[in-house]
């Protein structure tokens, strides 16, 4: 592996320090071998002004592409050499230049932005320049973007649509991306005012057993609310903002009988919903007014017998114009990146489960 990069410095021409893929692919595959297949070799130049972000720290960027391209990669100075069959070479090429894009362009590029690159590329063609440079809010430098084309395509959803459905396991960034949005729609004017809610009955707790007043009872509920929202807003801001009204975090109770207006509404856990609590809240959308649901219908914490509002929300409204249903999945999970490991394994148990429960005689458990 090539030395660190120090900003546009020279490196020297130090080997790749293991097998290179192109022998190795050789040597397990006779057949490719004795048909001749030709080795394509490709020069990229790294402009000095990416060099050290593409690179990365001790070469950590080139480690992971390494890991993940097919093609062998040598680094001398600042040009990358790409050796091996022409698909993988010309695949290499397409994933430096969007990692050469967003460096360029100011973004800090890291292993996790590596393997999003390959990812989209291998599984489509979205550009991945971009849709990680998409910035949505930016708070004391830190900036929140997409970090994938599921999540693109929520956000693009959100600005397209009145009501849009953001459904998908934990950490695809569901209610931090649609928090961003409503942040952004406030901070532009199109909105006067954001609200925030929840359901207040998880995990088969009732306020009313809970000890305390009614707003130490729910804090816990919302807490995730406002931790998201310090993100986005300065923190000394925001007692005044929920003052004023212009910002309101509540439970999903407070929502009946009320017509919001102009502003950016949030139903967040809504797998935690019934059908006639989902009505409800879908109704309360008043003029100039946006809705973004999210949820995880494999989280369900509804007691016993009781239908998601979630689940059967789909169906209902099939053929109403003006609403999205967008899906992320645990290739979206946002957080470290055995969250999304682990999500696939909880969703193969659970696919036993349910196969299991049907031939037994039908459903088991609150999953209905």
């Amino acid at each position: 592996m090539a030395g660190t990069a120090q900003g546009g410095a020279a490196r020297p021409d130090v080997p790749v320090s293991k097998v290179s893929k192109s022998s190795a692919s050789k040597n397990e595959d006779g057949a490719a071998a004795a048909g001749g297949v030709a080795q394509a070799q490709s020069r990229f130049p790294i402009p000095d002004a990416a060099a050290l972000s593409l690179l990365g720290s001790r070469d950590e960027n080139l480690r992971v592409a390494e890991e993940l391209l097919a093609a062998d990669v040598h680094v001398r100075g600042n040009e990358v050499t790409l050796t091996g069959l022409p698909a993988d070479v010309a695949f290499a090429e397409r994933v430096f230049t969007e990692l050469v894009q967003l460096a360029t362009g100011g973004q800090q590029v890291g292993p996790d932005t590596v393997r999003r690159t390959v990812g989209m590329l291998s599984s489509g063609d979205a550009s991945p320049a971009e849709v990680l440079s998409l910035n949505i809010v930016s708070r004391r430098g830190k900036t929140i973007r997409p970090k994938t084309l599921n999540q693109k395509r929520y956000v693009d959803a959100i600005d397209k649509h009145t009501i849009v459905f953001g459904i998908g396991p934990a950490g695809t960034g569901k209610t931090y991306l649609a928090m961003a949005k409503a942040v952004q729609a406030l901070q532009a004017k199109q909105v006067s005012r954001i609200v925030l809610t929840r359901p207040a009955v998880e995990a088969g707790e009732r306020l009313g057993y809970l000890p305390g007043t009614l707003n130490e009872k729910i804090d816990p509920y919302l807490r995730p609310l406002y931790d998201a929202l310090h993100d986005m807003v300065e923190p000394e801001s925001i007692p005044r903002l929920m003052q004023a009204g212009t910002i309101e975090i509540a439970p999903l109770a407070y929502m009946r009988g009320r017509t919001l207006n102009d502003a950016f509404i949030i139903l967040d856990e809504a797998q935690n919903t019934t059908p006639e609590q989902m009505k409800m809240f879908l109704t309360r959308l008043g003029f100039g007014a946006k809705i973004v649901v999210t949820g995880d219908i494999t989280q369900i914490d509804l007691p016993n017998g009781q239908r998601s509002g979630l689940r059967v929300v789909r169906d209902i409204l099939e053929g109403v114009d003006d609403l999205h249903f967008s899906e992320l999945t645990s290739q979206d999970v946002v957080r470290h990146r055995l969250v999304g490991d682990i999500v696939d394994a909880y969703e193969k148990w659970q696919a036993v489960q349910d196969t299991q429960d049907q031939q037994a005689g039908g459903w088991k458990g609150n999953r209905r």
